[in-house]
């Protein structure tokens, strides 16, 4: 399938899409059948072509991947086919959960495209929001929402071992956007790599103490195994802060390319850390018209919500469908309620330190790795810049290394608070 993927791709710039998309039906017809287009190219990540077609009464979104990172160029190839696990994992999870996953119209495997759902105004990227200061009073909800049905729809806590088993080796053939994962997240940031950068000279210190970190290496190496080797559902793969769009009462998450069978807690780690990194870049963005004291103790609520809601719903979920096809935790074996009720805190226990680990990690790769966080990156004082990101670095180094000694997210809260010398 990968073999015949490659034959008859092209990389589209504005001109031929307008062609491409009036030969293609599925996305024709979404634009009204004919007439004049406009189309804007807003593809500011690391990887892909992305594209806002508009015509006089409707719009989509065509995003094209290509055979590279886009963010270093052709000097480091990358698979095509991370386009067809999007598209699928896209498809799967909006199956789940539609209200916070947008349609897919239409996917090219030759082409290494996808036609899906224009996210409209005043829709915005979560992290823009959360670097200027705008409160989202349902991103929990939604959020917990989204990552529990998700996961538990594509668990063996729902599904039998032998649907189970078909996803995990359709989604094992996403190996390279994994292996990319491995690299910058659990390697590349504990080592001397070419990638890696940071706010310099501020934090060359930091930088060689994490590479120096013994302890830290030994639990990030834990992780790392975790990482490749526990296909508990099928993940997202990169839900941090950039990859949901939001308005004060909608939630919508995109980009799955990285999406394949993971271990839980990564999901759910990268999209709590993206929020503690956006906790300390706050300081860097407060002025005399606004301190953003009031704006952090949202973001810190927010943190709190979106475990102790996810946790809610998750466990909902479980109990609802206890006596259906689930074979990790048959029914005639956890026969009573009191065994079941066991099972299920020792499971959300280790879910809750997996997350704190995978979070820790992806926020330490933030600042000493390759790919920061506008949060961040966009604080202009270099200084400052680098007292804020220290104040996260040393914080995800401790709750990576004692993640276990964490019992409530509360208790992860009063961390948080201890490192910010504001």
């Amino acid at each position: 399938m990968a073999a015949e993927a490659e034959q008859g791709f092209r990389p589209l710039d504005e001109a031929s899409l307008v062609a491409y998309i009036k030969a293609t039906p599925a996305l024709a017809s979404r634009l009204g059948g004919g007439g004049s287009v406009e189309i804007k190219e807003v593809g500011d990540g690391n990887l892909n072509f992305v594209y806002i077609v508009k015509s006089s009464s409707a719009a989509i979104v065509v995003k094209q991947a290509l055979p590279y990172v886009r963010c270093v160029g052709d000097s480091w190839p990358m698979t095509r086919e991370r386009a067809y696990f999007e598209a699928s994992t896209l498809r799967e999870h909006g199956r789940l959960c539609p209200e916070h996953t947008p349609e897919v119209y239409h996917f090219d495997r030759a082409m290494s495209l996808m036609g899906m759902r224009y996210i409209e105004p005043p829709h915005i990227i979560l992290r823009k929001g959360l670097i200027a200061g705008v409160e989202y009073p349902l991103l929990a909800d939604h959020m917990s929402n989204y990552m529990a049905k998700t996961l538990f729809f594509t668990s063996l806590l729902y599904n039998n071992t032998t649907d189970h088993k078909k996803g995990v080796a359709e989604y094992c053939a996403n190996e390279e956007m994994c292996r990319l994962t491995e690299q910058v997240v659990f390697s590349d940031p504990y080592r001397v790599s070419k990638f890696n950068r940071w706010t310099s000279p501020y934090l060359d210190k930091d930088a060689e103490a994490v590479r120096e970190d013994d302890e830290l290496k030994l639990e990030i190496a834990e992780l790392k195994s975790m990482f490749i080797e526990r296909a508990r559902a099928l993940i997202h793969g990169d839900l941090h802060t950039g990859s949901i769009m939001v308005t004060p009462d909608s939630t919508q998450v995109i980009d799955p390319e990285f999406g394949f069978y993971g271990p839980m807690g990564f999901d759910i780690g990268a999209f709590l850390g993206n929020l503690i990194l956006a906790y300390y870049a706050q300081n860097g963005h407060a002025d005399q018209a606004n301190d953003r004291k009031a704006y952090k103790k949202w973001i810190l609520k927010t943190i709190e919500e979106s475990w102790n809601l996810f946790q809610k719903k998750f466990v909902e979920l479980w109990d609802k469908h206890k006596e259906g096809n689930g074979e990790a935790y048959l029914p005639d074996v956890y026969n009573n309620s009191n065994l079941l009720s066991l099972a299920q805190k020792k499971y959300m226990t280790n879910l809750f330190h997996d997350s704190l680990g995978f979070g820790s990690a992806k926020m330490i790769r933030r600042i000493v790795g390759i790919a920061h966080v506008e949060d961040l990156e966009s604080i202009k004082d270099a200084s400052k810049r680098a007292e804020c990101e220290r104040a996260a670095l040393n914080c995800a180094k401790t709750i990576l290394k004692g993640r276990r000694q964490f019992e409530t997210i509360e208790q992860v809260i009063e961390h948080i608070l201890s490192f910010d010398r504001d």
